[in-house]
């Protein structure tokens, strides 16, 4: 056996979403982003109510990996949900969201993402996860659910 300390690395950020928490919260699902996200499509969803849950599964695929994601924590009275993602031989992910009020008709979404390595193409990974890599991709998650609930309608692909 092999025990050594991860590579690991954790950025957050709190976007503004244009809604109240109840309006945001069921937006944050693996079938529900296909209304709303640019090129979301999961693979293969497993969930008992069609819906996020605890213990929902879905799959992703990018240009190079496939990824399992797993709904760890889901509270919808809380507005928080957590997700565990494994990229075999590349990273696991976690993935925590915790929506707030925050004025009129608003929403505070924190949102953090840490990243451990599995091995080389993961350390490689996190080198590219900066602050800022992450400052960027949350902004457009932002600007594409502000988007949404603004419009009802998903930007292009």
């Amino acid at each position: 056996m092999q025990a050594t300390s991860p590579n690991r690395i954790k950025h957050s950020y709190t976007q503004s979403l244009a809604a109240p928490p109840d309006k945001v919260f069921p937006l944050l699902c693996p079938v529900r982003e296909v209304d709303w996200v640019p090129g979301w499509d999961p693979t293969l969803v497993l969930s008992n109510s069609g819906v996020a849950e605890k213990d929902c599964i879905f799959v992703t695929r990018d240009t190079s990996h496939e990824s399992i994601w797993v709904i760890t924590g889901f509270e919808p009275e809380k507005y928080k949900l957590e997700m565990i993602k494994v990229t075999p031989g590349h990273t696991v992910g976690k993935l925590e969201i915790q929506l707030r009020p925050a004025g009129d008709d608003q929403t505070a979404a924190e949102i953090a993402y840490t990243y451990t390595a599995l091995g080389p193409e993961g350390d490689d990974f996190l080198n590219l996860f900066t602050a800022q890599w992450n400052e960027t991709f949350m902004q457009n998650w932002e600007n594409a659910i502000n988007h949404y609930l603004s419009t009802g309608t998903k930007l292009s692909d």
